[in-house]
C-alpha cells in the first residue's frame, strides 16, 4: 500500500513537469485543494477544485522559462485508515534553460490522499517553500 501512495506522488510530479493534463486529472480528486506557504508572502490559496488547480498549473507553465523539474525525495507515507493517507516529501525544484541549470527552490510537500473508485488520489496538497520564488 505504501508503494501505491508513493507512486501517486511520483505520477503527480511527472505530470506537473510535463503538463500532462490527463495524468494530473487522474491523480487529483474533483474537490482537491492546494495551498502554498512562502517566506515573506505567507499562505497563498487555497486553490480549490480540480478545474481551478489545472488552470493554476497551466498558468504557471505559461509563465515559466526553461524546463522546470520537481524532484521529490525522502517520501514518507502514513495511513490514517483504509481510505485516507498522508504523504510527505522533500522538494528540490530546478530550472534548465539549455544554457544553465540552477536550483530554484526547496521545500516540503504534504499530500492528503483519499481512496475513491479503487484508486488513491490527491485531495489536499500543501507546499511549504524554504525560499520565496
Amino acid at each position: 500500500m505504501i508503494a501505491e501512495l508513493q507512486q501517486v506522488v511520483a505520477k503527480y510530479a511527472h505530470a506537473l513537469d510535463e503538463l500532462n493534463v490527463p495524468e494530473l486529472e487522474a491523480v487529483l480528486t474533483e474537490d482537491t485543494t492546494w495551498t502554498f506557504t512562502m517566506p515573506g508572502q505567507g499562505v497563498l490559496g487555497p486553490v480549490a477544485g480540480r478545474a481551478a488547480v489545472l488552470e493554476f498549473v497551466h498558468d504557471g507553465h505559461t509563465a515559466q522559462t526553461g524546463r522546470v523539474r520537481h524532484h521529490l525525495n525522502n517520501v514518507v507515507a502514513t495511513m490514517a485508515d483504509a481510505t485516507t493517507a498522508e504523504v510527505r516529501a522533500s522538494l528540490v525544484q530546478t530550472r534548465n534553460t539549455g544554457e544553465s541549470i540552477r536550483m530554484i527552490s526547496t521545500g516540503v510537500y504534504t499530500f492528503g490522499l483519499r481512496r475513491s473508485d479503487g484508486r488513491w488520489r490527491i485531495a489536499e496538497l500543501a507546499l511549504t517553500l524554504d525560499n520565496a520564488l
